[in-house]
């Protein structure tokens, strides 16, 4: 992964200075760029067939160590569908185990169908996951982590229809079983000193609420997406734990005249009631806040601000280079700007197929240094 990151680096400034050199020298470099990129598309060639593309998915974080595995997905569309109207639909289903010995496996239906005025949405994961825990709050010191080791197995299935152009209502069920089955000594997990340290049961309905103007699904250049979503998990429904949640998302795309794009996010998550630690409003991992550790700042509130500029560099490869601030907090009054957590970095894109599907390699900094490598845009 960093020879492929060290390759991308230079291959622009490369390409800069061959505007420079003779004719021939242009050309005899323009050939070998050539046929580096005609590799990399026969590889991709190669690992994508006509229904299913597979690619090695591969991890790395100084908590986490080393992580690999394969990943299978399948875009297609509705088999009813002759017109291309329907937008594209996924199914990814991927297997990963890493050398703390953690093991993740999860598959997700992504379905679009009737042209478009139905989507339905379903995930599974079964997992075997040591992971840390730095208490609640936003101002914890590294020095409080503590290890735990979890198996769970998580499964929510939502369902949506647009009631009025581009606006979409749907309900929304989640079920999700804890057990831990190691604590560090004496932690706070070990002395029960939150919600949740003996494990969970989660069982709750909700609904949510998009607006989706975007005029493409893995690669907007332009359009909207905005997301309510409200969740409840009652003990009628099963659940041992007794709590609401409310998560708002906020996101514009903006193109440029030389295909280049900006994307924008704003998000925030409310958590009110009893809610184990594992499902209190959290920051940090691939999604929010790249460059911290996933729940290393959680609370009853969080928020987070990300912003995202893409452009191209040659044929299929591209860059993109982001930011994002962020914070917990207990209450309202609690914000200030004087709380917020900071995060920046580079990563690099390489296009699958025409539909816009990408294999990304993103590096940030955050409170720690971490590669990321995967499918799709984080916005």
């Amino acid at each position: 992964m960093r020879k492929f990151l060290l390759w991308a680096f230079f291959l622009v400034p490369l390409s800069v200075c061959a505007q420079s050199e003779p004719v021939e020298g242009r050309e005899s470099r323009g050939k070998v760029f050539e046929k580096l990129f005609d590799a990399a598309d026969g590889v991709v060639g190669f690992v994508s067939g006509e229904k299913w593309s597979f690619i090695p998915a591969v991890t790395y974080s100084p908590e986490t160590s080393l992580g690999l595995g394969v990943r299978a997905i399948r875009v297609f569309r509705h088999q009813s569908d002759t017109s291309g109207i329907v937008r594209p639909s996924t199914l990814p289903i991927t297997f990963l185990y890493t050398l703390n010995r953690q093991i993740i496996l999860t598959g997700e239906l992504n379905y679009w169908l009737n042209e478009n005025r139905d989507f339905l949405n379903a995930r599974i994961e079964l997992t075997d996951y040591p992971f840390k825990f730095y208490g609640i709050g936003n101002d914890l010191p590294a020095e409080q982590e503590e290890f735990y080791a979890t198996r769970y197995f998580y499964m929510h299935l939502n369902y949506e229809r647009e009631v009025l152009p581009r606006l979409y209502v749907g309900p929304r069920y989640e079920f999700r079983a804890d057990d831990i089955y190691e604590k560090e000594q004496e932690g706070i997990l070990d002395r029960g000193l939150v919600p949740g340290s003996a494990g969970q049961r989660l069982s709750g309905l909700g609904l949510k609420v998009n607006w989706d103007s975007r005029n493409n699904i893995f690669q907007p250049t332009r359009g909207s997406f905005h997301q309510f979503s409200y969740m409840t998990f009652q003990p009628f429904l099963g659940s041992n734990f007794t709590f609401d949640q409310f998560d708002v998302d906020f996101r514009k795309y903006v193109g440029f005249k030389n295909q280049n794009v900006l994307a924008l996010q704003s998000w925030w998550s409310f958590t009110t009631g009893g809610p184990p630690f594992q499902h209190v409003s959290l920051i940090g991992g691939s999604d929010l806040m790249r460059g911290y550790f996933e729940g290393r700042y959680r609370d009853n509130l969080a928020m987070v601000q990300q912003a995202e500029y893409r452009f191209k560099v040659y044929r299929n490869l591209g860059m993109v280079a982001f930011g994002s601030a962020g914070q917990v907090a207990d209450r309202f009054s609690t914000y200030s700007f004087s709380r917020m957590r900071y995060g920046a970095g580079v990563g690099f894109r390489y296009r699958l197929n025409s539909e816009g599907l990408n294999i990304r390699l993103d590096l940030a900094y955050g409170d720690q240094r971490a590669f990321y490598f995967g499918l799709n845009e984080v916005i």
